[in-house]
C-alpha cells in the first residue's frame, strides 16, 4: 500500500526530520525531474536534513551568545593594527587553542578593537559547532550576585558555565568589592581548564589586585587564567575616534 504525500510527510515529521518534511514534496518533483536512483534520492533527502539542522543548530548557538553586535574576523583591518600580524591572527583563527581550553587575554586602550576581535573569534567558533557566550563584566558582576533567587540569573550562568567558549568584555573596568571578587573567582574556578576564556581589559593583570581589593583572591584567579593563556597587546589609536561621524558637514557651521 502506497501512502500518500501527507502521510510520507508526517511520517517523517515523527522522526523528528522536520526540516525533510516540509520539502519532501520539493524532492519528489526534483527526483522525478531528473530521473534520481533511491540512492541518489535518499541523499538528498538526507544532506538537506543535516544542512538545515546545522543551520538552526547555529541560529540557537547565535541566540544564546547574546553578543551585543557582529563583527566577524574579515572586517578587523590588520593595517589598524600593527602589533597582531596576519600569521597570529590565522593562528587565532584556527581555534586549535580552544580545543585545548587555552585563554586569550586582549590588553589595550578603548577602540582598538579589542571587543571586535573577541566576537570576530565567538562568530567562527559557533559556525564550527562550539557554544560560545558572551557578557561584559557589568552585567556579570549583578548575576552572580543575585543567581540565589533570580530565575533569570540562574539560566544565564548556567549556559556561561556550560559554554565552550566565555568572552567576559571589560574586565576590571570598575572596583569590586570582596564578595564580588569571591564570586568572580568561584565562575573562573568552575571553567578552569573545562572551557576557555577570552577577556578584554583595559588594564593589565598587574593592575587588577588593586581593583579587586584582596590581593590572595586576585592571585588564585590570575593563576588560573594565565596558566594556559596568550596575552595579547593592541596598540594604536581609537578606531571610534578616528572614525568617528559628526552631526555637521566638514565645513564648520556659522550663524
Amino acid at each position: 500500500m502506497v501512502g500518500t504525500v501527507e502521510n510520507l510527510q508526517a511520517q517523517f515529521h515523527q522522526f523528528r526530520m522536520s526540516e525533510t518534511s516540509k520539502e519532501l514534496p520539493s524532492f519528489l518533483r526534483k527526483a522525478e525531474v531528473s530521473s534520481w536512483t533511491y540512492q541518489e534520492f535518499l541523499h538528498e533527502l538526507l544532506t538537506y536534513e543535516e544542512k538545515r539542522r546545522e543551520e538552526k543548530m547555529i541560529e540557537k548557538h547565535l541566540k544564546w551568545a547574546k553578543f551585543p553586535y557582529e563583527k566577524h574576523l574579515d572586517e578587523f583591518d590588520l593595517g589598524e593594527q600593527p602589533s597582531l600580524s596576519t600569521r597570529q591572527l590565522k593562528q587565532l583563527r584556527e581555534l586549535s587553542w580552544l580545543d585545548h581550553a587555552f585563554n586569550l587575554i586582549f590588553l589595550g586602550p578603548p577602540g582598538v578593537g579589542k571587543t571586535h576581535l573577541a566576537i570576530g573569534l565567538g562568530l567562527e567558533a559557533i559556525q564550527q559547532g562550539q557554544r560560545v557566550v558572551f557578557i561584559s563584566m557589568g552585567e556579570l558582576v549583578p548575576l552572580l550576585k543575585t543567581e540565589e533567587y533570580i530565575r533569570k540569573a540562574q539560566l544565564r550562568l548556567k549556559r556561561i558555565r556550560d559554554a565552550d567558549l566565555v568572552i567576559i568584555d571589560d574586565l576590571m573596568y570598575m572596583a569590586m568589592d570582596q564578595q564580588e571578587a569571591n564570586l568572580f573567582f568561584q565562575l573562573v574556578n568552575h571553567l578552569y581548564e573545562r572551557s576557555s576564556i577570552i577577556l578584554t581589559s583595559n588594564k593589565g593583570p598587574e593592575e587588577w589586585g588593586e581593583l579587586m581589593g584582596d590581593q590572595g583572591i586576585t592571585t588564585a584567579i590570575l593563576d588560573r587564567l594565565l596558566h594556559r593563556a596568550e596575552v595579547i597587546h593592541l596598540n594604536g589609536s581609537s578606531h571610534r575616534i578616528k572614525y568617528r561621524k559628526s552631526v555637521f558637514q566638514s565645513k564648520s557651521v556659522q550663524n
